[in-house]
């Protein structure tokens, strides 16, 4: 980014307020003069994409330089959570897939109309900056249902696909929601609302763990029933099959157990969140490529819980405590991704494509493989 665009984000990043700050921000989102240069190897490369694929592929990237390992013959749609990487978008492009923004705003911002406004304008003008197709908007914060925010978040998605619609041709607008319709975490949002205003729907089926309201207990990351549950809730609501796109977790939970049963029953110290008095917070994440490598030296070996139809292991820490592992592997994920050929939803995706090992071990590499070729129901082409 040139120091001219610096200078200009920086008082972008202000968000200033009121008529003469809103004249401000309408003049800082003009277009730069000539453009921004284009920063690929052929000047084509930096148009947006226009090309609707029939099957999403929705990956989630937070960085580093492992895209250049990915399965590009999926992908449909990078979401770049990391610092902006002109060399992922220009190679996304070559490969007809799209690069979005993350978009994240306090909620307690946005019930100002003029705030929302700036805050759009300063997105699409990194967008258009960035050679970017559109913006992922990852707000996961609580909301009531009888508070100003719930209708204000649906305007804001609106105004938000409105505006890259109109301003970048075949722009893609989507937001993340909890793995349930049912008040989550507390976020109670106008869920029909949202998927009829944006594109489509990023359903984080994971942590699932996030509110344990029975007993305190380790369990799968995304447990088979539970996960499908939430989706017929979805659509029991109204909104249509091809508006959601199932996310699966690349990653799990490692749990220190204050005991460890017999029958591998772990139970969890108690760390309340909102509301509810035990969750995953209890445990830590950990992405699939370290639980690859964890595996061959557990106590327990690979095993697979029936009921929530997901892999597990126990193992014990060098200062004598138990923990147990939940997490997913391509057989998990198979299971629940029939329900995408069943439903016809619009695709999958996950969080995150940077958690598998593309150190180019044979063993890694070949595990790597199976996750990715996994995402894709064969019923599908792209």
């Amino acid at each position: 980014m040139s120091r001219l665009q610096l200078r200009r984000w920086r008082l972008l990043a202000r968000q200033p307020r009121g008529v003469l700050g809103l004249a401000l921000l309408a003049l800082l989102a003009l277009p730069l003069a000539a453009g921004t240069d284009c920063p690929c190897p052929e000047p084509e490369l930096c148009r947006p994409i226009r090309h609707r694929p029939h099957f999403e592929v929705f990956v989630f990237d937070v960085g580093q330089k492992t895209w250049k390992s990915y399965d590009w013959s999926q992908i449909t749609t990078v979401a770049a959570f990391g610092k902006y990487d002109s060399e992922l978008m220009c190679y996304a492009h070559s490969k007809g897939a799209r690069v979005v923004l993350k978009g994240d705003v306090s909620l307690k911002d946005i019930i100002d109309p003029g705030f929302r406004a700036s805050w759009i304008a300063q997105k699409l003008n990194l967008a258009k900056i960035q050679h970017m197709d559109g913006i992922n908007l990852d707000i996961e914060q609580e909301v009531n249902c009888s508070s100003p925010e719930y209708d204000a978040l649906t305007a804001l998605v609106k105004e938000t696909t409105d505006s890259f619609h109109r301003e970048i041709e075949g722009s893609q607008v989507t937001f993340d929601v909890a793995w349930s319709p049912n008040n989550i975490d507390r976020r109670c949002y106008n869920y029909t609302g949202i998927a009829d205003a944006c594109d489509f729907l990023f359903v984080m089926s994971y942590d699932e763990q996030s509110q344990i309201w029975s007993e305190c207990i380790a369990a799968a990351n995304a447990p088979y029933n539970q996960t499908l549950t939430g989706y017929n809730d979805y659509i029991k609501m109204g909104i249509n099959p091809k508006k959601l796109v199932m996310g699966v977790p690349w990653y799990g939970y490692d749990y220190t157990c204050l005991n460890l049963s017999e029958d591998h029953v772990c139970t969890i110290a108690k760390v309340p969140f909102r509301g509810a008095p035990c969750s995953d917070a209890a445990g830590r994440q950990v992405p699939y490529r370290l639980i690859m490598k964890q595996i061959n030296s557990s106590i327990s070996g690979n095993q697979w819980d029936q009921d929530q139809q997901a892999p597990y292991y126990n193992y014990k820490d060098p200062a004598g405590h138990f923990h147990q592992v939940w997490y997913d592997n391509p057989q998990s994920i198979s299971l629940k991704a029939t329900y995408i050929q069943n439903y016809g939803l619009r695709g999958i995706g996950m969080w995150n494509a940077n958690c598998l090992d593309y150190s180019g071990d044979a063993v890694a590499k070949q595990q790597a493989e199976e996750m990715w070729e996994v995402l894709k129901p064969k019923l599908f082409q792209r």
